[in-house]
């Protein structure tokens, strides 16, 4: 909820009934929003054609100019606008924070439909009703009535109300439809296992109810920016939470019976055995975002003690293919990662825990060196998302088949470039020194937590110092922040520079200090936060570097050696973003391991 920045109206407003444009425009001028001259370009834009918009709408669509700066008020501006005039809160429908169960167990479709209002929050003494209009008030008397609630009304844009009046109640139903069909059936878990052979009843995988909530369910989250979907299973019912931001965030909680036949319908559609329960199993599907857009899926499910759970990562193309500055290199490192890619021949390895980013680093750079002119082939598991650029080959290790063998097999296909998903094991490690040394230029990953300590982890494997200093070019570790919304940061008046001074001692941060805190508003969910970016400390190999390789192979060595040759630590790369306001110091402190 908040609160509008608009004046409050030059006079009492004293009206009813539903809204009409004519009246909004002498409201407006009045309230000295517009000026009387746009009040008359307004009116004669609006009464050329009739219109079955809604009033809010039919402004917005001719281009309403404030007086104060002329920008035009899209709908969201008015709806605040008529908000302040009708004495209400303003509310900007966020649906993860709706509880659909509830909303649909207060009023029906069709009543919501007739009066053009959405519950959106239910408490036991307190209905929260949006609406698009304010000054119909005939049916709040009623609705608390059969409630036995208090109704408070806040308004909002009356697209948002159309929207998701239809999209809350038809989920609802089809959850309703599909726990029907099913008979509330619980399926196989951990504790209910003696509950088997009582009913025959199953959900259909197939049954229509069960379609249109997984249908629903995908586009929420295209819709919401999430990067994974996790069903997970609970003793009483099931529930449902999208990652967004690094951050998970509860959505829905539905009948155990929907939630099993849910997880039955996406491995049908992802080609995973639909019977087999007991052990994990992988898939991948590919639909479509609200837009049109190709997204790919790729599907993960797990025995827990209450049935399966299933988490399904979601690879966009506009989040997985990017530019260096889009990924989050600053200039100093972006030049030396171009430098270092370009080389024809070598291992650079990309390090840092699950979730970090490495994936997306990795087939960003692949995307930019993958010309028609070299033959850019992957070993990986799993295949991460379909790139019609690279020859991608996926580990099954079922058929002994795992990235020692891959990389065999892809050296006999007159590779240029490889990239291998992950160094594992010594033979891995071994099989990429060995195609690095003739003449192919070879990414991969390690799981370490910061660069120099990739070199050790390498001599762990077996790998010889004299090897390393053959093959290995660079390593790049990296993690990922939460970055400030761009809407609502302020500045932190409170944060200084001998704080971040402190943090990244004995280092210098130079340069021009903007701190700035996260607030919160209704485009970000209040969270203050908006998208992720990444921070990387880059290790590029000198022939000082070699030097301690073979003499001093200890990680304290090799990473003041690759300070010496220009690496900036993780936590000194966060720290000179959170002097750029890009971020806060939390984040980089919870994100990165300390300088030592």
């Amino acid at each position: 909820m908040s609160t509008s920045a608009f004046p409050t109206p030059v006079a009492p407003l004293s009206d009813s009934g539903p809204l009409d444009w004519r009246r909004l425009v002498q409201w407006l001028c009045s309230d000295g929003v517009i000026n009387a001259e746009e009040a008359q370009r307004v009116t004669a834009r609006c009464a050329q054609a009739e219109s079955v918009q809604h009033p809010l709408a039919r402004l917005a669509s001719v281009s309403v100019r404030r007086a104060v700066d002329a920008k035009p008020m899209d709908i969201e501006l008015l709806t605040q606008w008529l908000a302040t005039r009708a004495g209400l809160d303003y509310l900007r429908i966020d649906p993860l924070k709706v509880d659909v169960g509830k909303v649909a167990d207060t009023m029906s479709a069709a009543y919501a439909e007739r009066h053009k209002i959405l519950p959106v929050q239910v408490t036991t003494g307190e209905l929260v009703i949006a609406t698009a209009e304010p000054f119909i008030t005939d049916w709040v008397a009623e609705l608390e009535r059969q409630s036995r609630r208090h109704v408070r009304r806040v308004v909002s844009s009356p697209q948002e109300v159309k929207r998701y009046t239809a999209e809350f109640f038809a989920l609802a139903k089809s959850v309703r439809a599909a726990n029907k069909a099913g008979g509330g059936t619980t399926g196989a878990s951990f504790e209910q296992l003696v509950e088997l052979g009582k009913t025959n009843k199953q959900l259909d995988a197939n049954d229509q109810g069960v379609v249109q909530v997984v249908d629903w369910l995908w586009q929420y989250a295209f819709d919401q920016r999430a990067s994974d979907i996790h069903l997970e299973p609970k003793r009483e019912q099931g529930v449902i939470r999208f990652r967004i931001d690094g951050v998970l965030h509860p959505v829905y909680q539905m009948p155990m019976g929907v939630l099993v036949a849910m997880t039955a319908r996406i491995k049908l559609l992802g080609r995973m055995d639909v019977v087999e329960k007991r052990r994990p199993q992988d898939g991948r599907i590919k639909t479509r975002n609200p837009r049109g857009d190709e997204i790919e899926m790729r599907i993960s499910t797990l025995p827990t003690a209450f049935g399966e759970k299933m988490v399904m990562r979601i690879f966009d193309p506009d989040t997985t293919v990017k530019d260096l500055d889009a990924l989050g290199f600053s200039d100093h490192d972006a030049r030396r990662w171009e430098t270092l890619v370009k080389r024809p021949n070598g291992i650079i390895l990309v390090t840092g825990p699950t979730g970090s980013g490495k994936t997306t680093t990795l087939y960003s750079t692949l995307k930019r060196v993958a010309t028609e002119e070299v033959n850019v082939s992957t070993v990986e598991d799993p295949i991460e998302m379909i790139e019609p650029a690279f020859n991608q080959t996926q580990v099954q290790l079922q058929l002994d088949f795992g990235f020692p063998e891959g990389l065999r097999a892809l050296m006999r296909q007159d590779p240029d470039i490889i990239m291998v998903g992950e160094i594992r094991d010594a033979q891995t490690a071994e099989m990429a020194v060995q195609a690095a040394l003739t003449g192919h230029l070879v990414f991969s990953t390690l799981h370490t937590n910061d660069a120099p300590s990739a070199i050790t982890r390498l001599m762990e494997l077996g790998v010889p110092s004299y090897l390393i200093n053959a093959t290995l070019l660079g390593v790049l570790a990296q993690r990922l922040v939460r970055t400030l919304c761009q809407h609502c940061k302020v500045i932190d008046a409170e944060a200084t520079r001998d704080t971040l001074a402190e943090v990244v001692k004995p280092w210098q941060i130079s340069g021009g200090y903007k701190p700035y805190k996260p607030v919160g508003c209704v485009d970000c969910r209040m969270t203050g936060f908006m998208g992720r970016m990444g921070l990387y400390e880059l290790l590029v190999v000198t022939e000082a570097f070699k030097e301690k390789i073979t003499r001093e192979p200890n990680s304290d060595a090799l990473k003041r050696q690759a300070v010496s040759d220009g690496m900036r630590p993780l936590r000194l790369a966060g720290a000179l973003r959170v002097a750029e306001g890009m971020t806060v110091l939390q984040e980089v402190l919870t994100s990165t391991p300390p300088l030592s």
